[in-house]
């Protein structure tokens, strides 16, 4: 990075860090000068289950955000990668394979930059206890839905295997007897259309549903310039979602709940494009690749699009991404008695997607993967929790399959010639787990938590030499530490130790073993460690923060490394060791009664092992992440409300890769990106309309890139200027 671009980010963190600090500061003036006022609002202080058990989120000694389901109504937020832009060091991007509907999380510098079956995402994403187990399909649409809780640090005894960087935890409405239904509808530019229908029943004195569909269109930002017959622009998005969820209280201490979920969805492949010129040694360049129809030289820049958010493939195949998946679960709870419960949760989830890229990014099928890839999950948990005298404890047992595949085939083209990827893994998670908690005195409270874990995995690989077959096998037992203490003023302070374990992997793409028939190999599990204090709670009843510090260690950590090799792209795993250092804000205040201001903050410094004489650095990991949302509420003289909010959020620069080589260009630019939303709610109605507007600047910038050694391959943000109107009615 050069001088002049490290003190630009450094201003900009400056400016950010005093803004943030500013508000909070005058938040506290304020406070203190209207204390002799009429008592304001009181911040709501959500209620979560992080721990498997209800807890004020004050009262967690974790590092954690929530969000409830109305206000991320309010703020048109209905997909998990829209929340990543508010939380501190969170950065959700989606381009697994040019999908739309892929979500890859990464909490302070750990996620997952790829897909394939053999590699596990290092953030677990939850939705009712059921862990998914998938990227693609991942991105979860948040209609009905109760809140989603973001914890950030590893989470390794409640949640367990994959979750060394954090979890997301998303609760949907749970159907009781009240008689409600929700209809919202969107429209807006970019060819927005949206709906969504939630209806809620009693329909017995013991027995309940709701039900929640819905239809979300958006247009493309581009278009495939040499195949005016393809369905769909670039960024193009069709999505249909359904589920349905039906309680039945067998008794005042028993209570059943079925439910079943589907989405649907096509569209267009993500925009992305291509350089050439930058890397004069590779293979387009120099001529030294070939395919149908042949260049007649070598390849430049002229012939990608012009316009990056254009497409220039001549493949068919490449334009059209698809995903569909399904999911049914029962959850159990059964008191066993005033002091004891048991939960138990079964589930059994599908998904299938087709995408792929043509990374020349040219009318020449040099190299492009359609792919197609599905998987299968069954999941058990069996929990007991309760109380013995003064500890409180959650127990159980959990047990985990999935079978799922990856191909490449026929129509997958490398160097011109035959391109096969078959990849097959079957994988098997066994757990035992116990958390205690005691309450030392009125202010003190201590827990800590084991779990134990065991998997297994048996993979197969075929590059077009024939099957090849591996196995291995994993266990590890994962604890957790932690005081809080609740202070004079209400504050509390927690100090915790945490570890998390995640299983070894097999390469993604292992086109290695052209030359190395032994290459195919998992690496060793990965276990991280984590040191973290903070400072949480209420300051007044309209000024609320959480502060955290934290410094976490990781071994047999594996990035992701592609390359082109003699028989494809080849991915292969860069092991290392990391320590990821920083802190975190979070603060709410009321400023007036009618003037509220949100703000976040995440810096995080992290270090990565030299590896043979090579510096390597967290991919896809911005050292600043920021936001701060302003809102102010009008009251008109005729009782109706105006709602008016702003919301910023800043990312700053990041690579896209594990090397900051500034001859790799990898470098990802920060991004700033500016929402609003005008809201009207009558008097005594039972309706809302808002003027909305996301990325009002048009902000464009890079999800990733990439560098094979013969081209950067630079995937472009679906996000774009769109403005629009939102209708909402309960009744």
């Amino acid at each position: 990075m050069t001088t002049s671009n490290s003190f630009l980010r450094f201003s900009k963190l400056n400016s950010i860090t005093l803004s943030l600090i500013a508000a909070s500061s005058f938040a506290t003036v304020a406070n203190e000068a209207n204390e002799t006022q009429a008592a304001k609002k009181d911040i709501e202080a959500i209620t979560v289950t992080a721990t498997k058990r209800s807890q004020v989120i004050y009262e967690v000694p974790i590092a954690m955000s929530a969000f409830s389901g109305d206000k991320l109504a309010e703020q048109g937020i209905s997909e998990i990668t829209d929340v990543g832009k508010f939380v501190p060091n969170l950065n959700i991007t989606g381009f697994s394979a040019g999908h739309n509907s892929s979500a890859n999380p990464f909490i302070r510098g750990i996620g997952l930059q790829d897909h394939l079956i053999t590699t596990d995402p290092g953030v677990s994403v939850y939705v009712d206890g059921v862990y998914l187990g998938r990227q693609v399909g991942q991105n979860w649409n948040l209609a009905n839905i109760e809140r989603i809780e973001v914890l950030r640090g590893p989470q390794g005894t409640l949640y367990g295997r994959n979750s060394i960087g954090g979890a997301i935890n998303i609760i949907t409405k749970q159907a009781n007897s009240e008689s409600m239904t929700k209809l919202s509808a969107e429209v807006g530019t970019r060819e927005r259309v949206k709906g969504d229908v939630f209806i809620n029943r009693g329909l017995t004195d013991n027995l309940a549903f709701n039900f929640n569909a819905g239809y979300n269109q958006r247009g493309g930002l581009g278009e495939f310039i040499n195949l005016p017959e393809a369905k769909y622009d670039v960024g193009e998005n069709r999505e249909f979602h359904g589920r349905v969820s039906v309680k039945y209280d067998a008794t005042d201490d028993l209570s059943f709940v079925v439910t079943a979920d589907a989405n649907d969805a096509e569209g267009g492949l993500r925009p992305y494009t291509t350089l050439i010129d930058e890397m004069p040694n590779g293979a387009y360049y120099t001529g030294m690749r070939f395919g149908s129809p042949t260049p007649t030289g070598p390849l430049r820049n002229s012939d990608v699009a012009a316009d990056p958010y254009d497409n220039a493939t001549g493949s068919i195949e490449v334009t059209e991404v698809t995903n569909k998946a399904n999911g049914v679960s029962l959850t159990t709870n059964y008191d066993i008695s005033n002091d004891l419960g048991a939960k138990f949760i079964l589930s059994k989830r599908s998904s299938e997607y087709k995408a792929g890229l043509d990374d020349d990014s040219t009318i020449y099928a040099l190299d492009h993967y359609p792919e197609r890839g599905e998987a299968d999950q069954t999941s058990v948990e069996l929990q007991l929790n309760g109380y013995l005298g003064q500890f409180d404890f959650v127990s159980g047992l959990y047990w985990f399959e999935e079978e799922g595949s990856n191909r490449q085939g026929a129509d997958s083209r490398f160097n011109g010639g035959a391109n096969l990827l078959e990849l097959d893994q079957t994988t098997t998670s066994k757990a035992v787990f116990v958390n205690v908690g005691y309450d030392m005195t009125d202010d003190l409270r201590v827990s800590g938590g084991l779990r134990y874990t065991q998997d297994e995995k048996e993979a197969t690989a075929n590059v077009g030499i024939g099957p090849t077959y591996a196995e291995d096998d994993w266990s590890q037992l994962s604890y957790d530490l932690s005081a809080n203490y609740t202070l004079e003023n209400g504050l509390n302070v927690y100090g915790s130790i945490q570890s998390g374990y995640q299983g070894g992997q097999f390469p993604a793409r292992p086109y290695c073993l052209f030359g190395d028939a032994s290459c195919f190999v998992a690496t060793d599990n990965i276990t991280a460690v984590n040191y973290e204090v903070g400072l949480k709670g209420q300051v007044t009843s309209n000024f609320s923060m959480s502060v955290a510090l934290f410094n976490t260690n990781y071994d047999d950590l594996p990035y992701q490394v592609s390359t082109t090799s003699e028989g494809g792209f080849d991915t292969r795993n860069l092991v290392v060791s990391q320590t990821s250092r920083g802190i975190e804000w979070e603060g709410t205040a009321y400023i007036t009664d009618n003037f509220s201001v949100h703000t976040s903050l995440g810096y995080m410094d992290v270090d990565v092992d030299e590896q043979d004489g090579v510096k390597p650095v967290a991919p896809l990991t911005p050292d600043l992440t920021a936001s701060i949302s302003p809102s102010y509420e009008f009251a008109l003289s005729d009782g109706s409300i105006i709602n008016t909010r702003i919301d910023y959020s800043y990312r700053s620069d990041m690579y896209g890769e594990p090397s900051s080589d500034p001859n790799r260009l990898t470098e990802v630019e920060a991004r700033s990106l500016v929402n609003f939303t005008v809201g009207y709610s009558p008097a005594n109605a039972n309706w809302r309309v808002d003027l909305y507007g996301r990325n009002i600047f048009d902000e464009r910038y890079d999800d990733a890139r990439l560098n094979t050694g013969d081209y950067v391959l630079v995937i472009k943000s679906n996000d774009a200027s769109e403005f629009g109107v939102r209708y909402s009615m309960t009744f």
